[in-house]
């Protein structure tokens, strides 16, 4: 593959599509980095998923097999562009930040999400009542579905499927525990324990732990350019946050939240700086000073 091809991706999939013909949802078994092959036809979809092609009369759907060819460079063009790209977050085939997302909200429908998969939610007032005397359960309206129903990551234990959405980035070894929380585009590069919440964006390193409660703020826009990494075998306690990026091996103190414009004391030098002046700096303990309540940061090691 060149270097050019590296920059698409594309990918077989079987699209949920209303009786007016729009596009909720795309699924892709095995999305794949590259353009699709000379010999492909694009015409004839893989036995698997043409077998899977059938109408839903209950939500108003019927699903069909499609193939998708996408150039990442670019700022995402349909549905199923936007589908495939959070695939390729989810299948590790692409980290957090290595594609454009510009335009990924506009293009996410918020649909009515059942046990049976997604409908419009605009038919949901009139369709209800036949979803209940079938036993459907309507679980969510959101752009965002579920990673579960789409992939199960290897080597990864969710403890709440509701709580990690596709378009999460979860390396082999991560652990999401009850109110951990994953978006799109944030997760995890290594073995990694998730009791708290990962905004969109948000990156942390292999043997990091966010503790229960603790939170990492992101961008909601998927095109800006902040960039916010939590280095190796950091710690953010219960309840505590960050507004910046840690080094690695780097301690909040529990219930402690600093933001990048935090003004901290740096003991050692006796000097006070804005916390995110201290990004990407390892070894570092920040915690409040229990007497004057000030935030202190503290060189550590191990």
């Amino acid at each position: 593959m060149s270097a050019q091809d590296s920059l698409w991706a594309w990918g077989d999939g079987l699209a949920t599509i209303t009786d007016s013909g729009k596009i909720l949802d795309c699924w892709f078994p095995e999305p794949k980095l590259g353009r699709v092959p000379a010999d492909r036809d694009w015409y004839v979809a893989p036995k698997a998923l043409a077998d899977e092609a059938h109408e839903d009369p209950r939500r108003g759907v019927r699903l069909h097999p499609l193939v998708v060819e996408s150039d990442l460079s670019a700022p995402v063009q349909s549905t199923q562009d936007a589908y495939l790209r959070l695939h390729l977050l989810s299948h590790l085939l692409v980290k957090p930040h290595g594609q454009n997302l510009t335009g990924l909200w506009d293009h996410l429908p918020a649909n009515a999400w059942t046990d049976l998969g997604p409908m419009d939610a605009e038919e949901i007032s009139t369709r209800l009542p036949a979803l209940r005397r079938g036993g459907v359960q309507v679980y969510a309206i959101d752009k965002l579905p579920r990673l579960l129903d789409y992939l199960v990551p290897k080597g990864v234990r969710i403890a709440d499927g509701g709580r990690v959405r596709l378009g999460a980035y979860l390396s082999p070894g991560t652990i999401v525990m009850h109110e951990g929380f994953v978006n799109c585009n944030a997760g995890t590069l290594g073995p990694s324990i998730i009791e708290g919440r990962l905004s969109q964006g948000i990156v942390i390193g292999a043997h990091t732990d966010i503790g229960g409660g603790a939170s990492v703020m992101g961008m909601v826009a998927t095109d800006s350019p902040q960039r916010v990494l939590i280095g190796e075998r950091s710690l953010i306690g219960a309840n505590a946050g960050v507004g910046f990026g840690l080094g690695d091996d780097c301690v909040v103190e529990a219930g402690l939240y600093v933001t990048a414009g935090t003004k901290v004391t740096v003991v050692a030098e006796q000097r006070n700086v804005k916390a995110g002046e201290l990004a990407g700096v390892p070894n570092l303990l920040f915690r409040r000073n229990s007497l004057t309540g000030a935030v202190e940061v503290f060189s550590r090691n191990g």
